[in-house]
């Protein structure tokens, strides 16, 4: 299959890309590569668009909003004109449920509404693993650098690996086209993971109008592809805090 990657540098994509490489065809489209979804050359004869580009940070969204307008709506606007034709699977993320919440979270919401009808926008939940954010809850914790936890929160959290095996199982079911959500099914309270490892940080209840308080997916249309997550975040923060 010949496929574009868009963000193929990023956290995501660059695991996505080295699943895929060595199955089909695949082209990047990056701007660490000096391909700017903004004003590249779209010229490409592809099956598939894997578009996993755009900018994802829900506290720099408040001091940029319009960055990520123009990198998550108006940039993917243009991406989905190109290829009118072609079958686009998109990074949404679980945010977009409550737009009203953060630019980061409008913008998702936003993309969906652009977004042509035989597309598939993916709503991740809370990706950590392997290349991820170093500023993220995971890697923090990981590292004993975690200063304070929001202690109302629970998060669905899914490995990346298990992140790239749904978007496979998504590009080989081209029937599959809509929204779905991409995560374990099951969420993790952040008062309980800290518990467990017993870290001592200070305990804040986070504000729940920039947020959601629980982004757990649902993971129906995603098991009907006889798919299943395989890693655990308990489990992966004690391999790694033990390598430390």
């Amino acid at each position: 299959m010949n496929i574009l990657l868009t963000g193929s540098s990023g956290f995501i994509g660059k695991n996505v890309y080295e699943l895929l490489k060595d199955k089909h065809y695949v082209q990047c489209l990056d701007t660490s590569i000096g391909k700017d979804l903004a004003d590249c050359d779209l010229n490409y004869d592809v099956d598939v668009v894997i578009h996993l580009a755009g900018s994802a940070n829900v506290r720099d969204s408040l001091e940029n909003p319009t960055k990520y307008w123009t990198n998550n709506v108006q940039n993917s606007k243009r991406l989905f004109d190109a290829f009118p034709n072609t079958r686009i699977l998109y990074a949404s993320s679980s945010t977009a449920a409550e737009p009203w919440a953060n630019p980061y979270a409008l913008s998702k919401r936003a993309m969906e509404m652009v977004a042509p009808a035989h597309s598939l926008g993916m709503r991740f939940t809370t990706v950590y693993g392997p290349g991820g954010r170093p500023d993220m809850l995971i890697p923090r914790i990981i590292r004993n650098e975690l200063k304070y936890a929001n202690i109302n929160f629970s998060r669905d959290f899914i490995h990346v690996y298990d992140v790239v095996s749904a978007i496979e199982a998504f590009m080989l079911a081209p029937h599959m086209t809509g929204l779905a959500d991409v995560g374990t099914g099951q969420s993790v309270k952040v008062l309980d993971i800290i518990d467990h490892f017993g870290l001592e940080v200070d305990r804040v209840q986070g504000d729940t109008t920039l947020e959601r308080v629980d982004n757990t997916a649902d993971i129906t249309r995603l098991t009907s592809l006889c798919w299943r997550p395989h890693y655990n975040v308990i489990k992966y923060i004690s391999e790694n805090k033990s390598v430390q």
